[in-house]
């Protein structure tokens, strides 16, 4: 095996976070001078937060690796360290080769120059020559599709601009390591695809090597083969991407927790007037959350009226695991709330034929359906996460079912012969 171009030993990264005792707000500037005077910051108390803690691993040339975790799991800790960014507190680092990173909109240009600025200025910060940097700058321009605003300061350009400019700088400059964050989020659904087949073939046809973030796992599972896992700052999983992201998942079901408080749950559409507000989901059947195939689930919602509502109805989305939807329903509109009260529902739902796997939810009340128009009061997202188990044959052995054919069961069709 030929040498690693990227190798971590031992690597941690620590940070100290100040916190103020109790009984120190101060509020009035005459207070804040005479904390300075009399040096009172020395009643500060500190923490250590380590970020990443011993973490090694090794990667070979034209490996594509993805880097999957929940938020604060030192992802991007660790990209910073990689491109030199930050300094690491403790370990060790070996780089063969040129860094180029895309970690957050806005990073790596000056917003000041005009795009054909900031492209020879990237190149000449990546220790190529004006020569080498013209050779490829058309193929930057065309791959980020921004002739017409070439000349303008990136400072004017919308993130979407900026971003695809920064993807076709750092892809085209011919870095060794190519590092790219969940930045690309940003771009369009047409660019993401355009990326991910950039950075599969700078991988394959030129030997070089990429680290990819993203919380989409179909994008990990598809751009590479290999995946690491950060769980609170520590290295939990190194190995093929499939088993990595089965990793990742099935750590992210919380299986304690029963009934699921929604009030910190992510909420897309914050300008919602929230009329009918989630208060508490529970999957009641099921409190363990790993569901057999093809049973009912019963979901109880506790909702709050903000108002009186005469009738109002639910609607539901179920994921899969890597974000992409299954399919939804709307309830019949017959549901009626008062102001100040708090009311239960239970929804029941048959035959959903779902394979094995993980799933997540998307809820909303609301008025109105699809085709004759709607509105939502309140929408929440990555709600009642739950795993599907993969049904048994008539010997007891659990079935196989490959993700290519799809989230759903159907059943066997009646199959006759007519000639």
């Amino acid at each position: 095996m030929s040498n690693p171009v990227i190798r971590v030993e031992n690597l941690g990264k620590k940070y100290t976070l100040q916190h103020q005792q109790q009984g120190r707000q101060y509020k009035a500037l005459r207070d804040v001078i005479m904390n300075r005077l009399r040096r009172e910051a020395r009643s500060q108390s500190q923490e250590e937060f380590w970020a990443l803690k011993d973490v090694s691993f090794e990667i070979q040339p034209g490996d594509r690796v993805g880097v999957i975790g929940r938020n604060g799991a030192g992802k991007s800790t660790l990209l910073k360290v990689l491109s030199r960014i930050t300094r690491q507190t403790t370990g060790r680092i070996q780089l063969r080769g040129r860094v180029a990173s895309l970690l957050e909109v806005g990073t790596g240009f000056h917003p000041e120059l005009t795009g054909r600025e900031n492209i020879y200025l990237n190149g000449a910060i990546l220790g190529m020559s004006k020569a080498e940097i013209q050779r490829k700058f058309d193929e930057i321009v065309a791959f980020a599709e921004v002739e017409k605003f070439l000349d303008t300061p990136v400072k004017r350009y919308s993130s979407g601009m900026y971003v695809r400019l920064a993807f076709a700088v750092a892809a085209h400059l011919e870095p060794e390591i190519l590092i790219v964050d969940e930045v690309l989020a940003v771009g369009d659904a047409q660019f993401q695809r355009k990326c991910l087949g950039k950075m599969e073939d700078v991988s394959k046809r030129e030997g070089r090597t990429v680290l990819f973030v993203s919380h989409n796992m179909g994008a990990v599972q598809q751009l590479t083969k290999t995946s690491m896992v950060l769980n609170q700052g520590r290295l939990a999983f190194y190995g093929t991407s499939e088993e990595a992201i089965h990793c990742y998942l099935e750590t992210s079901i919380d299986r304690s927790t029963r009934i699921y408080e929604v009030d910190r749950a992510p909420r897309k559409y914050l300008d919602l007037p929230r009329n009918v507000e989630f208060v508490q989901l529970e999957i009641e059947n099921y409190p363990n959350k790993i569901i057999p195939f093809n049973a009912d689930i019963h979901i109880r919602i506790t909702v709050r009226g903000n108002e009186s509502i005469d009738s109002f109805r639910f609607s539901m989305t179920i994921f899969r695991a890597d974000g992409s939807p299954v399919g939804s329903f709307f309830s019949s509109e017959i549901h009626s709330i008062q102001q100040g009260q708090e009311a239960t529902f239970r929804l029941e739902l048959h035959d959903l034929k779902l394979v094995q796997g993980l799933y997540h939810a998307g809820l909303a009340t609301g008025m109105g359906h699809p085709g004759i128009g709607h509105s939502d009061f309140d929408v929440i997202l990555d709600v009642l996460h739950f795993e599907v188990m993969a049904p048994e044959s008539n010997d007891g052995i659990c079935a196989t079912w490959t993700p290519g054919w799809g989230s759903i069961r159907f059943n066997s069709p009646k199959v006759t012969q007519v000639s």
